[in-house]
Order: structure tokens, then sequence, then C-alpha cells
């Protein structure tokens, strides 16, 4: 199986410089144009003018302004990431400094619909779970 695999990428890989050769064409006596790799015996023939592959454009951008611009995107991504690590870490001290309210005030209050309200002990240690589980998801 492998020598069959082998045999059919050599036959592929060589296969455009056998259509590299030469190509002639002539007119036989009937007026029937003929074309073949080799010239006729004896008459004239004229050969084949293939079109070669187009030359590689050069880009259009100076290499030195592609550079320009990856360093301008670069120092943008750096940027992004240092704000989002600053918001990151933000958050963390925010979430921190809640955990430690809960867990050290038992008497917490919040405000709903305009009036304050006490947490009872069961609302406390759900919101004390949800803070250290923010923790753990989002902080180092």
């Amino acid at each position: 199986m492998r020598t069959f695999f082998l045999a059919a990428s050599l036959l592929i890989g060589i296969s455009p410089l056998c259509m590299a050769a030469q190509i002639y064409t002539w007119v036989d006596e009937q007026g029937v144009t003929h074309f073949d790799a080799q010239p006729p015996q004896g008459r004239e023939a004229a050969t084949v003018v293939t079109p070669s592959r187009p030359a590689d454009k050069p880009s259009a951008l100076p290499r030195s302004n592609t550079i320009g611009d990856q360093k301008a995107i670069d120092q943008s991504v750096k940027k992004q990431v240092a704000e989002q690590q600053a918001q990151l870490k933000a958050f963390c001290e925010q979430a921190r400094t809640n955990l430690a309210q809960l867990q050290n005030n038992p008497r917490l209050r919040e405000e709903v619909d305009g009036e304050m309200r006490r947490l009872t002990d069961e609302q406390r240690q759900e919101r004390t779970a949800e803070a250290q589980r923010q923790i753990t998801e989002n902080c180092l």
C-alpha cells in the first residue's frame, strides 16, 4: 500500500515536468492541424508557445510599513490586556473586601426598594459562598 502511494505521489510530482515539454504544431495535406511532442519527419512545424506562470507581484506595501503596522497592533493588544488585568485586579480586591465583610459582620443590611433590611443568616451564608466561588474562579 505504501509503495502505491509513493508511486502515485512521484507520478503526480513529475507530471508538471512532462507538461513543460515543447509542443509542435503542423497542418497535413488534408488541412488537419496536429499537435505533438515530436516534430513530424520531413515537414516544417511551428513551436507552440505556452504561457508561463506570471511573475509574483511585489506587495503594494513596503515591508517597513508592515512591520510598523504590526508594532502598532501589538501595542494596542498589550494596552487592552493591561486594562483587562487592571479591571480584574480591582474586581478581585472588591470581592475580597465584600467576602471579609460577609464573614466578619453578622449584622449586614442592604437597601431594597428604598428601605434598609437586615440580611438573614441564610442569605449571608449564600452570599459568602457566592463571593468565595467568584474569587476562586476569577482571582489568583
